[in-house]
């Protein structure tokens, strides 16, 4: 049986929330953040699941009874001389979205871009859960994880998101992807994490959703 991760959000990061509202320099009511957070914590939905794999990091695929193969330079070199990956999903549902909608439809118009950046802190802190969660049992392997990377992230297309799916058993949790790939309810991640044996690795800070990774230098929401 596949892990299913279901413990529930206790508080929302607002310094996360105002970066991906891109707000970091910005002045803005800290009420309506408080306020954001508040009403993504409430309808918050968290689930979260994931698998482990053998991994072949010379020719770049992971072991299944279907192989999946790893395409784009950087997601291959992130996961140079990992033995094993573990490939999540995790989800915050449709309430948070539905309510985004709603807002927005009604003129609320600032008030849901916060609520919608704080559904995207959610759901990026459930993965940093499940990550904590699985983080004793790797260690006791004698494996470090490196830090986890998404479909979309740099140079690895959003064209791996059928299979990411499928390997996570994502749809267990009720995630699944709309014609144009991208994953429904939209407040849902997939990623990757290279397993990498202790001896052959420098310890690694862990860095969630890493902005080293991606190539959009002006995104609002990057950290450097």
């Amino acid at each position: 049986m596949m892990p299913i991760y279901n413990a529930p959000l206790l508080t929302i990061d607002h310094k996360e929330a105002r970066r991906y509202a891109g707000l970091m320099t910005a002045k803005f009511d800290e009420q309506a953040i408080d306020a954001a957070c508040e009403e993504a914590l409430l309808l918050a939905e968290p689930h979260g699941i994931w698998n482990i794999y053998e991994y072949d990091s010379k020719t770049h695929i992971v072991q299944n009874e279907k192989p999946f193969q790893i395409k784009g330079s950087k997601i291959t070199a992130h996961l140079n001389r990992a033995e094993k990956v573990i490939i999540l999903a995790a989800t915050v549902g449709e309430t948070i979205e539905k309510a985004v909608t709603r807002h927005f439809s009604e003129g609320r118009y600032a008030y849901s871009v916060l609520l919608d950046a704080a559904a995207t802190t959610a759901v990026e802190q459930i993965a940093d859960a499940i990550e904590k969660a699985i983080q004793a049992q790797i260690s006791a392997k004698g494996y470090t994880m490196r830090w986890r990377f998404s479909p979309g992230y740099g140079d690895w297309g959003l064209d791996a998101q059928p299979e990411m799916l499928r390997l996570s058993d994502a749809p267990n949790i009720g995630i699944s992807l709309t014609e144009s790939l991208m994953l429904y309810p939209r407040k849902s991640i997939t990623a990757i994490i290279g397993l990498v044996r202790e001896n052959n690795e420098t310890p690694i800070v862990h860095l969630p959703h890493d902005c080293a990774a991606c190539d959009k230098t002006d995104c609002i929401s990057r950290k450097n």
